[in-house]
């Protein structure tokens, strides 16, 4: 929600800036990795556009998974701090999320690498679109498997009951060749990962056995043929081309010794 403009005394509009502005990342045309770990492999993410459902290919899923934490005594605003604070400890062994060490704030990136199988990772990442004290956003990349705003957050299940804490995903399958595997895998394989995280943080939090429900809604069934060309930017393509080349980068060793450092793929 936006202020309207003050009225002063001579007439003159004074712009305000919306109350909600520091929640928000400014402006990004592309992204920009920071410092990561050296076991972290960063490609397909500098340089690269952020994409949301509108930019995606394929048909347009609204995903919620959802879990209370009965007998948690905190509030909303509690238990995103902690998730913020330590959000890449509650992901699956399956996925490694690298960005700030300390919380998650409006504009950071971080740099994912998720196992899609066969001794494979997938490199790609994501921007922090939106973060306040009950929510946060993130928006994907180029590349990304979905094209897709992913939102966590936090609220009273009712007025007297329990906080429960929540994963809503609302993306398309980012080219053609992602869609293929939407059915098959892609699919399955998104919701376990949602799925596991938030039993994790709810046993974090002190929940003996939580329940995770889960709901997806196909909100559009027409896959949009003008974004077809997403291909292009395919990370899973591209990071099996890096792991091939493993081999190659190995006889290209620096002077010092070691191997020459992994750069983005444009």
């Amino acid at each position: 929600m936006t202020t309207p403009p003050a009225q002063p005394d001579d007439g003159e509009q004074v712009e305000l800036t919306p109350r909600d502005a520091s929640y928000w990342a400014k402006h990004v045309t592309t992204l920009r990795v920071g410092e990561v770990p050296a076991e972290a492999i960063n490609l397909n993410v500098t340089g690269k556009r952020v994409v949301g459902p509108l930019q995606g290919f394929g048909r347009l899923w609204q995903k919620t998974y959802r879990v209370e934490l009965p007998g948690v005594v905190m509030t909303p605003a509690e238990v995103i701090a902690v998730w913020k604070r330590s959000f890449a400890t509650f992901w699956p062994p399956s996925g490694h999320f690298y960005g700030p060490l300390t919380s998650i704030a409006p504009g950071d990136v971080a740099v994912l690498n998720l196992s899609v199988g066969g001794g494979v990772k997938l490199s790609t990442g994501v921007l922090v679109l939106y973060a306040d004290e009950e929510s946060f956003t993130f928006m994907t990349p180029e590349g990304h498997i979905f094209a897709a705003w992913i939102t966590f957050s936090a609220a009273a299940a009712e007025p007297d009951g329990p906080t429960a804490v929540q994963v809503q995903v609302l993306l398309r399958a980012n080219d053609p060749l992602y869609e293929l595997g939407m059915p098959i895998i892609v699919q399955r394989r998104e919701d376990r990962f949602w799925q596991q995280t938030l039993v994790n943080l709810a046993r974090h939090l002190g929940v003996a056995e939580p329940q995770v429900s889960t709901v997806a809604v196909c909100v559009d069934r027409k896959r949009q043929w003008s974004h077809a060309g997403n291909i292009r930017h395919n990370a899973g393509v591209r990071t099996v081309i890096y792991t091939l080349g493993a081999p190659l980068r190995a006889l290209r060793r620096t002077p010092g010794g070691g191997e020459d450092e992994p750069r983005a793929v444009e």
